[in-house]
């Protein structure tokens, strides 16, 4: 139990207990400091129990209704851990969907055609208007994720709701099949920086979890996503969400309008983050998008980047910075989507889709009436 720490949100005691049950569930992890600590958390606690007994032969993430941990032998770097996942949900026949959706292997093929080329399209109104209600559509879906945010909700429910809610407005939820991903949206709870997908995990009180929604509707995508606060949050985990949020939004105020060259994102990013004392994660970066989910321009998060490009009126990107308590480096896990800081600490990330203007920029994504007030302002 050496160098582990207490798992009860907010409580970084030494741990000095782990419980039985777990152990012979085969459950990883579950340390606590002490009796009073393991009493505080059982409600939800037991509920892995059940949820692993569901399941034990399986021993697989795809299938069954268990925590466990599939990858015998994996050492995970924090204390989040896998749960079995629902069955890929089904969007009806007539709704329009981009080349990937039908592909064996998800396959963009009309991205992959431009892979390598830096030349930034500059979209005409026509076609900033069809992104336009493309984005809209997407920040609504993302209203009634956040909505539903609450401890012990899983994240497979908050994908249920995303999927029904993106088909709802006939649009199809982009992130399905692409490159084989097998769910509607992207969960990310507490260490995993990005692409965490959705599963039978129960949110808990203290965590903080990102919920990262696209939309393809008529042609064109609009791609968002913020880190909410999930019950009573740690003072420590609130503050990295809010430097992240203030990072994001130093970008666009600073940055975004013609002329600028797209390296200097980073330099504003970077120099925020790190009066928090945080870093940022170098391996994902924002995008170009459109009738493309990722294409041209790509907006690394870090200084002293080397991002091609000038912007101008009619580009069209996202930037989303993901900023993380520890080091800025990252681990995948065995599913080839997880990605986690690699000392296991918090990472949070918020997104928005913007046009540039020819006087500055329209965050396409932004809240109605309410562009400087993530969900989180207001839990």
């Amino acid at each position: 139990m050496e160098g582990r720490s207490c798992e009860t949100p907010g409580c970084e005691q030494p741990a000095k207990l782990q419980c039985p049950t777990c152990i012979k569930l085969n459950i990883q992890g579950s340390f606590f400091c002490n009796q009073d600590c393991f009493k505080a958390n059982w409600d939800l606690h037991k509920a892995l129990h059940k949820l692993a007994k569901t399941d034990t032969a399986s021993q697989s993430s795809k299938k069954g209704g268990g925590l466990f941990n599939p990858w015998p032998g994996y050492n995970f770097t924090g204390r989040l851990r896998p749960a079995s996942q629902s069955t890929t949900r089904i969007v009806p026949d007539h709704i329009g969907r981009p080349d990937y959706a039908p592909h064996p292997e998800g396959y963009p093929l009309s991205e992959m055609k431009l892979k390598g080329n830096t030349y930034i399209r500059q979209l005409d109104e026509t076609e900033i208007e069809g992104l336009r209600v493309a984005c809209r559509l997407g920040r609504e879906v993302l209203d009634e994720a956040a909505a539903a945010i609450a401890p012990g909700v899983t994240t497979d429910e908050i994908d249920r709701i995303v999927h029904e809610a993106t088909v709802d407005r006939e649009c199809y939820p982009s992130p399905l099949n692409y490159y084989q991903f097998p769910k509607s949206c992207c969960t990310s709870v507490n260490e995993v920086i990005c692409h965490g997908i959705p599963d039978m995990r129960p949110l808990q009180n203290g965590d903080i979890c990102n919920v990262d929604v696209t939309v393809y509707h008529r042609g064109y995508h609009g791609d968002l996503n913020e880190t909410l606060l999930v019950g009573e949050v740690s003072e420590k985990a609130k503050n990295l969400v809010v430097n992240t949020w203030e990072c994001l939004e130093k970008a666009i105020t600073e940055c975004v309008k013609p002329g600028t060259k797209y390296r200097d994102v980073g330099n504003v990013i970077q120099k925020h983050a790190t009066t928090g004392g945080y870093s940022v994660v170098r391996s994902y970066c924002g995008h170009g998008i459109h009738k493309l989910f990722h294409c041209a321009p790509n907006v690394p998060h870090y200084a002293k980047n080397k991002a091609v490009g000038v912007m101008k009126p009619g580009h069209c990107f996202t930037i989303e910075p993901m900023i993380s308590e520890g080091v800025w480096g990252d681990q995948t896990w065995p599913d080839n989507w997880t990605s986690v800081t690699q000392d296991g600490k918090l990472s949070a990330q918020f997104e928005q889709t913007m046009v540039v203007t020819d006087t500055g920029v329209d965050v396409l994504t932004a809240r109605p009436g309410k562009r400087h007030v993530p969900y989180f302002m207001e839990s």
